[in-house]
C-alpha cells in the first residue's frame, strides 16, 4: 500500500512528489507516456503560453531551484503591449518573464522526482472507493484494469480533473473557458507579450507570444461560444489592424477555469486533497497558473510531513494566504475587463512605457 497517490504529473503533481518522496512511498500516475531519447519526456505539450511571470519566478526560488538553459527560449521579454481593439487603444507596461519551452519545463520539473517514487506514465485515473481509511484506485494503464492502494490521494491533474469529479461532484466549479492556441510561422517577430481585450471575441483576453521564429496566438473564450468563430474574427480584427499573421503551423486547445469566487476553490477533505488547477488555483486576471502549482504543492506538502489526522484541512488553512491573492486578483479583473473602467485607466497613461522602435 502507497501512502500517498498522486494524479497528474505536471508541475503542481511533479513538485509534491518530489517534496515527500524521500519520507513517503509515493505513487504518482499521469495519462501522458514517455518518449525517446529525452527520459521521463512526456508525448504531448499542454497548450500554454510558456511564460514564468515574476510570481512563478518567485515561487521557484523558494523552492531552491534553477531553470537550465536546454527549457529556455528566445526572445527573453519585459515589455507587455497591451491592445483595446474596441477602443482602438495600445499601451506598453513593463513587466519580466521568462519564455520556456513548456515540454521541456514539464519533462525538466519530472526529472527532479525521486526515483523510489513509483512514477506509472500511459494510466488513466478512473474512480477510487474509500474504507476503513484507505483508498482504493481504479485506473487503466496500458489498457489494463489496474487497482492500488493509499492512504491519501492528491488531484494535480488539471482543469478536467477526474479526481475532483470522482470526490467532490457537487463542488461548484469557477468559470469555464476554451484556451485556443495556434502556432504561427512569421519573420516580424516584435519582443512583446501582447494582451488583447475585445468583448466581442471573450470577456476574458487572448494573446501572441514570440517563441524564436515562431508566433503563439491565443484566446481564451467561454466555454461552447462560437469558439472556432470568435477565434477567427480575432485574427481578422488583429489583421484590419495591423498585426501580420503567418501560416498555422498547429492549433492547441484545452480547458481553462477562471475561480469568480472563493467557494469555486476546493482544496480536498477527508483523505483528498486537491492542488493546481484541480483545485481551481489559477489567476483569474491572468489566467497564469504555475506559481499556483507550485505554492499549492508545497503547502500541500507541509500538511502531509506534519502527519496530521485530517492533512486536507490544515491544507486548507495554510492556504488562507492563497485565497486572499484570489480575492484580490478578482478586484483587479474589475478593472481590467470592464471596458469602460479598461478605457479610462489606458488614456489615463498610469504605469506605461513610451516603446519605439528607434531612438530618436
Amino acid at each position: 500500500m502507497y501512502d500517498v497517490a498522486i494524479v497528474g504529473a505536471g508541475p503542481a503533481g511533479a513538485t509534491l512528489a518530489r517534496l515527500i518522496g524521500g519520507k513517503f512511498k509515493v505513487l504518482l500516475l499521469d495519462r501522458r507516456s514517455c518518449v525517446a531519447p529525452e527520459p521521463k519526456a512526456f508525448h504531448k505539450a499542454k497548450c500554454c503560453g510558456g511564460l514564468l511571470a515574476p510570481d512563478a519566478q518567485k515561487m521557484i526560488a523558494i523552492l531552491g531551484l534553477g531553470l537550465p538553459k536546454e527549457i529556455i527560449v528566445g526572445p527573453q521579454l519585459f515589455t507587455v503591449r497591451t491592445i483595446d481593439l474596441h477602443h482602438q487603444l495600445e499601451k506598453y507596461y513593463q513587466r519580466f518573464y521568462i519564455n520556456i519551452d513548456r515540454r521541456k519545463f514539464d519533462s525538466w520539473l519530472l526529472s527532479l522526482v525521486p526515483d523510489r517514487v513509483d512514477l506509472r506514465l500511459g494510466c488513466s485515473f478512473k474512480s477510487f472507493v474509500q474504507s476503513d481509511g484507505q483508498l482504493q484506485l481504479h485506473f487503466l494503464q496500458d489498457g489494463q484494469s489496474r487497482v492500488e492502494q493509499a492512504r491519501f490521494l492528491i488531484g494535480a491533474d488539471g482543469a478536467f480533473s477526474t479526481v475532483r469529479r470522482a470526490a467532490f461532484p457537487a463542488w461548484p466549479e469557477p468559470i469555464k473557458y476554451t484556451a485556443v492556441q495556434e502556432w504561427l510561422r512569421t519573420d516580424q517577430t516584435q519582443p512583446y507579450f501582447t494582451t488583447i481585450f475585445d468583448p466581442a471575441i471573450t470577456d476574458f483576453y487572448a494573446w501572441t507570444i514570440p517563441k524564436e521564429e515562431m508566433l503563439l496566438l491565443g484566446a481564451a473564450i467561454p466555454y461552447r461560444h462560437d469558439v472556432n468563430g470568435r477565434f477567427n474574427l480575432l485574427k481578422n480584427k488583429l489583421e484590419a489592424y495591423g498585426v501580420k499573421l503567418g501560416a498555422a503551423v498547429k492549433r492547441e486547445g484545452t480547458l481553462l477555469l477562471r475561480p469568480m469566487a472563493a467557494n469555486q476553490i476546493c482544496t480536498g477533505a477527508k483523505g483528498v486533497a486537491l492542488i493546481g488547477e484541480a483545485a481551481g488555483w489559477i489567476s483569474p486576471s491572468s489566467a497564469e497558473g504555475l506559481s499556483y502549482a507550485f505554492k499549492s504543492a508545497l503547502l500541500c506538502a507541509r500538511s502531509l510531513s506534519r502527519e496530521t489526522p485530517d492533512f486536507a484541512r490544515s491544507y486548507r488553512r495554510q492556504a488562507t494566504a492563497m485565497f486572499t491573492n484570489i480575492g484580490f486578483k478578482n478586484l483587479k479583473s474589475t478593472f481590467m475587463y470592464q471596458p469602460g473602467l479598461r478605457k479610462i485607466i489606458m488614456l489615463s497613461g498610469l504605469l506605461t512605457m513610451d516603446v519605439r522602435q528607434d531612438p530618436f
